[in-house]
């Protein structure tokens, strides 16, 4: 298994090995190329996108800048909406469902990286899924940890940091979880 198959397959990888890096090299020029488009250039910003994500449906606008690393594990929904400065470290692969609005300043990071400093060292990496349902809202500078899991309806507040999974129909700001049934 060559270290592609190994980083899709959600196991331990080096990335700089088996043409890896010349994948996000090769990436980071489309994504320089969409970061430099002039609003008249609408088409154009809807032709690249499409080329840089693994799949998508028509009606999806991302704000520049925006930066991922391969593009092709990240699949995205109709009616999709990103403001400006979205990253997404894709690693592993990104679902976002139909009717998402992400804010400004949303970080989405599936790459993870061995906690004991010896294992760390050896260059070896890993990345967990991300999953966003549909319907969903995320606040400006909110950062989505490998491995969330973001249900149906669910609004996520602007500073929130998602580390496991939010059920759907739900409000998390943070500071406790408001079930949207109950207002």
């Amino acid at each position: 298994m060559n270290q592609k198959e190994r980083m899709l397959a959600g196991l331990p990888y080096k990335a700089w090995l088996d043409g890896l890096t010349e994948e996000r090299n090769e990436n980071k020029k489309r994504i320089y190329r969409y970061n430099q488009l002039s609003p008249e250039q609408s088409e154009e910003q809807g032709r690249l996108i499409r080329e840089i994500l693994g799949s998508c449906k028509e009606s999806i606008h991302v704000e520049t800048p925006f930066h991922c690393d391969y593009g092709y594990n990240i699949e995205v929904g109709n009616n999709f909406y990103a403001n400006y400065n979205l990253t997404v470290l894709d690693v592993g692969k990104v679902v976002i469902g139909e009717n998402a609005m992400f804010a400004p300043n949303v970080s989405i990071y599936t790459a993870g990286h061995p906690v004991h400093p010896d294992s760390r060292n050896s260059g070896y990496e890993y990345g967990i899924g991300v999953t966003i349902g549909d319907n969903v809202w995320i606040g400006g500078n909110t950062v989505i940890n490998p491995g969330a899991h973001i249900g149906d309806n669910a609004v996520i507040g602007s500073g929130s940091v998602v580390t496991g999974d939010i059920e759907f129909d739900v409000e998390d700001y943070n500071d406790g979880v408001l079930n949207m049934n109950d207002l």
